[in-house]
C-alpha cells in the first residue's frame, strides 16, 4: 500500500507544503515574506501573523500540484522545533487538527534532522543518489554550524558545534555592517564571486576539538572595516567585491578545516552538506576540491533544499512513518532543541 506523507514547515519565515507518496516527492510549494527586509531580519510577529495567511492556501496548492485529496493522506508530519515559537504553532497548530480531522497519525520532525535527511528526497522513482550510512553532515546555516554523524536516519551524533555564532549569522551580520542589506548570505555569494578571495585577511579561531566559532571573525571583521572607513569613507563601494570574497573565504576555511579532521578522526569519507549556507557558491566550490584531492563521496543538495522547505519534513516524515514513529496531539513546539 502507497505511503503518502503531508510535510509542513513553519518554523521561521517560510510557510512550505509538500507531497511524498513512497518516498518520492510529488509537490513543493513555498510561501516566502519579503515583509521582514525592510527590518534587516525576521520579525517574530509578523511571521507568525504571514503563516496565518498562508498556511491554508499553501497546503491546498500542494495537494493539488500532486494530484492527492486529503483523504488519501497516511500522515501529516510537521516541523515541531527548533525555530521561531509563534510561526512554529501555527504549523503545529493547523497539522494536529488536520490529521485528526482526517483521523490519520501526526509525526513531529525536528527541523535540523529534516535537513540533514534532505538528501534523501527522491524525485523519481529511480533516483538512488542517497548517503549510505554512517555518514557526515556539515549543517551550516543561519542559526546553526554542526558536525553531524549521521549513524541511521533517527541515530545522529553532533561531532562538534559552533559555541557562539553560527556561519550563516556572522555572514548575515557582516553583510549588514557593509550595508548590502538582509539575507546576506546571496549578496555576499554575489558579489564574492567577482572579487579576490586573498585581499584582505580576517581573524580566525583557535577552539578545541570539531567545535566552531565565528565570534571573533565576525569582531574582526568589524573593527577593520572601522579602520578602513577612517582612512576613506567610500571604503565599502570601492572594495565590496574584495570584501565579500575575503569574508567567504575565512567562513570556508574555518568549516573545512574542522570537517577534514572529522573526516581523519573518524575514517569516514562519505561526507554531505546541508543547511541555507549549503546554496554558497565557495562553499559548494570547496568540497568538490576536497573531493578530488582526499577522495571523499561528496553529497551537496539541490538549491530548493537548502532553505527552510517541506519536503525534507516530509522525507523525515516518511522513515518514521515506517518506524511507526508517531505524535501524540498533546505534544507542544519547542523553540530549543539539538539533534
Amino acid at each position: 500500500m502507497d505511503t503518502i506523507i503531508l510535510g509542513i514547515e513553519s518554523s521561521c519565515d517560510d510557510t512550505s507544503a509538500a507531497v511524498l507518496k513512497n518516498g518520492v516527492l510529488l509537490s513543493s510549494v513555498i510561501a516566502s515574506q519579503a515583509v521582514h527586509e525592510a527590518y534587516g531580519g525576521v520579525v517574530p510577529e509578523l511571521a507568525s501573523r504571514a503563516h496565518q495567511q498562508n498556511i491554508v492556501p499553501v497546503v491546498h496548492e500542494a495537494l493539488k500540484r500532486a494530484g492527492v485529496c486529503k483523504e488519501q493522506l497516511s500522515a501529516v508530519a510537521f516541523t515541531r522545533g527548533p525555530g521561531l515559537m509563534g510561526s512554529l504553532l501555527v504549523g503545529v497548530s493547523f497539522a494536529k487538527g488536520f490529521a485528526r480531522a482526517l483521523g490519520i497519525p501526526m509525526i513531529d520532525v525536528n527541523h535540523l534532522q529534516g535537513h540533514v535527511l534532505a538528501h534523501f528526497i527522491k524525485e523519481s522513482e529511480d533516483d538512488n543518489r542517497q548517503p549510505r550510512f554512517p555518514f557526515l553532515c556539515l549543517l551550516v546555516s543561519g542559526g546553526n554550524s554542526q558536525i553531524i554523524r549521521v549513524n541511521a536516519y533517527n541515530r545522529m551524533e553532533v561531532l562538534g558545534q559552533t559555541i557562539d555564532d553560527a556561519a550563516g549569522e556572522a555572514i548575515d551580520k557582516c553583510s549588514k555592517v557593509m550595508g548590502l542589506g538582509y539575507p546576506g548570505g546571496p549578496v555576499i555569494d554575489r558579489l564574492a564571486r567577482q572579487g579576490n578571495p586573498l585581499a584582505y585577511t580576517f581573524s580566525k579561531p583557535h577552539t578545541p576539538g570539531l567545535d566552531y566559532s565565528f565570534s571573533g571573525l565576525k569582531t574582526s571583521f568589524l573593527y577593520s572595516l572601522r579602520d578602513w572607513l577612517k582612512d576613506d569613507p567610500d571604503f565599502v563601494a570601492h572594495h565590496q567585491e574584495d570584501l565579500a570574497a575575503s569574508l567567504e573565504k575565512t567562513v570556508v576555511d574555518i568549516l573545512m578545516d574542522k570537517l577534514r579532521k572529522a573526516v581523519k578522526a573518524t575514517g569516514i569519507r562519505e561526507v554531505a552538506v546541508a543547511g541555507g549556507v549549503s546554496a554558497n557558491t565557495g562553499l559548494r566550490n570547496a568540497f568538490h576540491e576536497h573531493a578530488a584531492k582526499y577522495g571523499w563521496n561528496i553529497f551537496i543538495p539541490k538549491f530548493g533544499y537548502t532553505t527552510d522547505n517541506a519536503a525534507m519534513i516530509g522525507i523525515t516524515g516518511h522513515f518514521k512513518y515506517q518506524d511507526k514513529d508517531f505524535c501524540t496531539i498533546d505534544q507542544p513546539a519547542y523553540s530549543r532543541v539539538s539533534l
